[in-house]
């Protein structure tokens, strides 16, 4: 059930019911609805002003003629106000004939032809070295659910899961691995085993701090493409996926690049290196940031006191990246609403760098986040549920 023609429709027939002599030619057309900035005042609105003139009465009155004439179980509501006809939808009436009309259409309902758009979706995310948490359940059904939507408007979709394979932890992880494992334990405590690691790890750490000294030289090797580190650190990621990849099955999910954190590091130079060009990145107490405070918002950090890179660098380059390769119409993210403002500030970023897309085409696509007990999930601290053991 399409609201606007329905409400369109209505519009012509109450028209030509209170105006008999009315001409073809001067009755709406849906594109002449309009969505009233107040949802007090109606779904849509019909501005009667454009009738004036073929009917030669003042717009009060016409919409009083129209609101007077207009019946359908679909409305609720047909009200004059100030020459404008606001039309109020029957909630239940039109949840049935919706309803009546999706299982008479069948699976073609909505379908649309190929539009030539394409819409880049970043959902789900999951961490390597981690198992798949109830936490990332919300990012992965809402993205894989928005894809499948868009794709069945016409648009092309690109569905990304944008690997958390990038951070200090992962040089914590080989460290912990090589005190404490081997790869047959691995092999045969998959997932599992890599988390005792990590979740040991920090304990240790509590009681010797050099552990996390030894941790970030592991992670300067993998930056460095020390070939022990990338070797370790690959068949960590390879055992995620594949471990990740039944979750997925099971859930009937899919995606078109699997293109994460890591995959950026050599991109990373052209957002610093533009950001310095165009007079945008400011020292701060050591870092490099983009101030923001003419938005109302902190300053976005791009580089620490040390020289390292952030999410928000990583999520610049990445768009850059998506947009230079995809050429999107729409990039979504599918990220809790506690990222709120990092997304702001990225898309802000961009903007000022001289990308307007980034204002129109970029969303957010914010949902509440999962909590364990009152607290976030932490798989460091070991309170997290396991999906597959819902499942």
């Amino acid at each position: 059930m399409d609201m606007r023609q329905a409400v369109t429709d209505l519009l012509r027939e109450a028209i030509v019911a209170a105006f008999p002599d009315i001409g073809e030619d001067s009755l709406p057309v849906p594109e002449a609805l309009e969505v009233p900035p107040d949802s007090k005042l109606g779904d849509f609105a019909y501005p009667c002003f454009r009738l004036a003139k073929p009917l030669r009465m003042a717009p009060p009155k016409i919409a009083q003629a129209i609101a007077g004439a207009a019946n359908r179980p679909e409305i609720a509501l047909a009200q004059p106000v100030n020459g404008y006809v606001n039309f109020f939808f029957h909630k239940t009436n039109f949840a049935k004939m919706t309803l009546d009309t999706i299982s008479k259409a069948g699976a073609g309902y909505g379908a649309a032809a190929d539009t030539g758009k394409t819409v880049v979706l970043d959902y789900s995310s999951i961490n390597i070295a981690k198992r798949f948490h109830i936490g990332h359940l919300s990012t992965t059904v809402i993205g894989n659910s928005l894809k499948k939507i868009y794709s069945h408007l016409g648009w092309r979709t690109v569905g990304v899961n944008h690997l958390g394979d990038w951070g200090t932890q992962f040089g914590k992880m080989i460290a912990a691995f090589l005190r404490w494992g081997n790869w047959q334990m691995v092999e045969e405590g998959g997932i599992d085993a890599l988390t005792q690691l990590y979740v040991r790890f920090h304990q240790e750490a509590e009681k010797n701090p050099v552990l996390e000294d030894e941790g970030r030289a592991w992670f300067k090797k993998i930056e460095d493409g020390d070939p022990e580190a990338l070797s370790i650190f690959n068949r960590f990621k390879e055992l995620t996926l594949k471990d990740a990849q039944r979750v997925y099955e099971l859930l009937g999910v899919s995606f078109d690049s699997y293109n994460g954190e890591a995959f950026y590091n050599d991109k990373m130079g052209r957002v610093v290196d533009e950001l310095r060009e165009k007079g945008l990145l400011v020292e701060s107490d050591g870092a490099y940031v983009v101030d923001l405070d003419e938005y109302k918002m902190p300053p976005c950090l791009i580089l620490k006191s040390d020289g390292a890179t952030l999410y928000a660098t990583r999520d610049l380059a990445a768009a850059l990246w998506r947009k230079d390769n995809y050429h999107f119409d729409k990039c979504l993210y599918v990220v809790a609403y506690q990222q709120n403002l990092h997304f702001l500030q990225v898309f802000k970023v961009l903007e000022l760098m001289g990308y307007p897309w980034a204002r129109d085409q970029m969303e957010h696509v914010a949902f509440g986040m999962v909590s364990f007990e009152g607290q976030a999930m932490s798989t460091r601290e070991g309170r997290v549920v396991h999906l597959d053991e819902l499942l």
